[in-house]
């Protein structure tokens, strides 16, 4: 085999630079750092864990995170929407308008200060990008029926905790399983572009599915079948359902009524990977059909009898992986940033259901 001299990558680096071509660099951290993964904990946790597969973070995901920052070309990437009182809203919250407060003063200083307030009844953890504490999902031994009063008594959540544990009171905040309990969120961020590679270049539909198999094919398809995902990864997915995001929203917009999203054994094969987190540029991290969120269509196919939001069930309840709803990933996604040190740092509102986060990720563009 014919070796490559340095001065002949040194020239073709420079033949690059001078015709404006993008240099190309490895996605794949060195193998003593991949190698760290092997140590890293795994479940079961001991008994009143609070903090699920964020356990797993620690040495092996900040070396790695390390080696990211450090790259040269590396460059910095948000991977939030603005947020303002004409972003699209969910329907499963109050639309959480803020309102600008006149400038005011400060009595006998040369001071003027400008805030803002919330509506009454605002839930701004829930809106925009946003992310879910375990606490924010349960499950109850059967299916509501709306004609009936609900009720909570024997909804069960993350780790075994009960209603009473959680939430013993209507008006009480979470008591266990609240945002607080989410650590800083700073490790290695596995991008993958579905809308390339499952929506064959166009956004993904309303219900369309991200499983097992298409995870395993964009990692081969984007030069990560050797690295794979390591424990402590958060894998954000690309599906281009964002493009439907539009601010001022359009009052037709198909956002937040449908969207694509993860099939239970993508779930479940996360989950054996030890992943902290799961992001997508979508709302429910969930498959939503058009016609699902009104009674008029069934689940996405695969997804658990009486468990429509099935991926919230598995992901909040079961495995402990934190949930970041309405990433904005297209730039990430056009400049092939497949893996990158990514800090996610929830506000530490006690026993909160949701934060407000603003993900940003550091990587060098154009990998293989």
């Amino acid at each position: 085999m014919k070796q490559t001299t340095f001065p002949q990558v040194a020239l073709a680096a420079a033949a690059a630079l001078t015709l404006g071509m993008p240099l190309t660099t490895s996605a794949v951290e060195p193998a003593s750092l991949r190698n760290l993964a092997a140590k890293s904990p795994a479940p079961p946790w001991p008994a009143g864990d609070e903090r699920g597969m964020a356990n797993v973070l620690g040495e092996a995901t900040t070396q790695r995170c390390g080696w990211h920052m450090t790259q040269r070309g590396a460059r910095t990437y948000e991977a939030s929407f603005e947020r303002s009182n004409t972003m699209p809203k969910s329907p499963f919250a109050p639309p959480s308008l803020s309102k600008p407060k006149s400038t005011a003063g400060v009595p006998f200083s040369a001071h003027a200060f400008n805030s803002e307030a919330f509506e009454a009844g605002a839930e701004p953890q829930q809106q925009g990008t946003q992310i879910d504490a375990l606490g924010h999902f349960a499950s109850i031994k059967g299916p509501w029926d709306p004609k009936n009063p609900f009720s909570a008594d024997d909804a069960a959540y993350y780790g075994g905790f009960k209603q009473q544990d959680v939430k013993p009171t209507p008006d009480s905040p979470l008591l266990k399983l609240g945002i607080e309990k989410i650590p800083p969120l700073v490790t290695t961020a596995v991008l993958l572009d579905a809308r390339a590679h499952v929506g064959k270049g166009k956004a993904m539909g309303d219900g369309q599915l991200v499983t097992a198999a298409d995870i395993d094919a964009m990692l081969k398809a984007q030069g990560l079948a050797q690295r794979g995902l390591l424990p402590g990864d958060m894998v954000w997915i690309y599906t281009g359902w964002s493009e439907n995001w539009k601010d001022p929203a359009d009052p037709n917009s198909p956002y937040y009524a449908m969207a694509p999203g993860l099939s239970v054994d993508a779930a479940k094969m996360l989950a054996g990977k030890r992943i902290v987190a799961i992001g997508l540029d979508a709302p429910f991290i969930d498959p939503v059909p058009n016609g699902m969120l009104q009674g008029k269509a069934p689940p996405a196919p695969g997804t658990d009898p009486g468990l429509p939001f099935s991926i919230h069930h598995y992901m909040l309840s079961v495995f402990g992986i934190h949930h970041l709803e309405n990433l904005n990933l297209a730039a990430m996604a056009a400049d092939k940033v497949w893996t990158s040190c990514a800090m996610v740092l929830p506000s530490r509102d006690k026993g909160a259901a949701g934060a407000v986060v603003r993900p940003v990720a550091i990587g060098v563009p154009n990998q293989r």
